[in-house]
């Protein structure tokens, strides 16, 4: 069973707008390169950057909670540390997020967008090396099946945005739902080797269409309804440093 990588995509902010790559070097035991390295706590969450562990979305600025969040555009500008983020009633905005004035600049603009909706005060925190604002503890690498998507396209009669499930790394041409039993995998992927840990819970941040930033699927009661499960996708953990492009091969080995 031979797919191929159709395209790689890191979330700089957590539930913010993800970021598409031509190519990727994973590293063995590390998160995806870039990938939720900021979130935007929405009230104190607790986290402690000296002992950091995980907490649960819902502490942050989540489309979960906040469908808004869709239509702010952000572009991380790694080389310079700093965030570009766009809102069209808002205008546009350039914070440096390596230095806590920038973080408290854009936690301030934000605060506006979202007027009313958020339990605040909003504060952006930084990940300490190592660490990553995931959904899960699993959440190293996750991995999308396009045609598992496609096939729920076919039953519920429409398309579905893979961006939907804020995916690292989007694969065609396994065979619909062949994710889900790759738990304890060994899976080749391009020059890289990853391990499936376990299958992606989805969560009412399917829901939100993240163009239009509304609700607009009930993605989870839909994959309830047809296959008796609320799974789309494989969190996988990296095994064997590696380069990943689109186009390369993903097999399970």
């Amino acid at each position: 069973m031979t797919g191929k990588v159709a395209a790689l995509a890191r979330h700089p902010v957590k539930g913010f707008t993800p970021e598409d790559l031509k190519h990727v070097h994973l590293k063995a035991g590390a998160h995806f390169p870039g990938d939720r390295l900021f979130a935007v706590e929405d009230g104190p969450s607790g986290f402690d950057p000296d002992a950091p562990e995980h907490i649960g979305k819902m502490a942050f600025t989540v489309l979960a909670k906040l469908p808004d969040v869709a239509a702010i555009r952000t572009k991380w500008n790694e080389d310079e540390g700093s965030l570009t983020a766009w809102h069209p009633d808002f205008g546009e905005i350039t914070c440096d997020l390596d230095g806590e004035a920038g973080r408290n600049m854009f936690a301030v603009w934000l605060s506006g967008v979202l007027a009313g909706q958020t339990r605040g005060p909003l504060k952006v925190i930084s990940a300490p090396n190592g660490h990553r604002f995931m959904d899960s503890r699993s959440g190293y690498v996750s991995l999308i099946n396009l045609e598992s998507l496609r096939d729920f396209e076919g039953k519920i009669g429409r398309k579905v945005d893979p961006a939907r499930f804020r995916g690292n790394i989007m694969i065609e041409d396994w065979p619909a739902w062949s994710e889900l039993n790759m738990a304890d995998q060994k899976i080749k992927i391009g020059g890289a080797r990853l391990k499936g840990l376990k299958p992606i819970e989805r969560c009412t941040a399917t829901h939100v269409d993240p163009h239009a930033a509304r609700r607009d699927i009930d993605v989870v009661p839909l994959l309830r309804e047809h296959y008796g499960h609320f799974l789309c996708g494989l969190y996988a953990e990296v095994i064997a440093d590696g380069d990943i492009r689109p186009g390369d091969a993903a097999e399970p080995v």
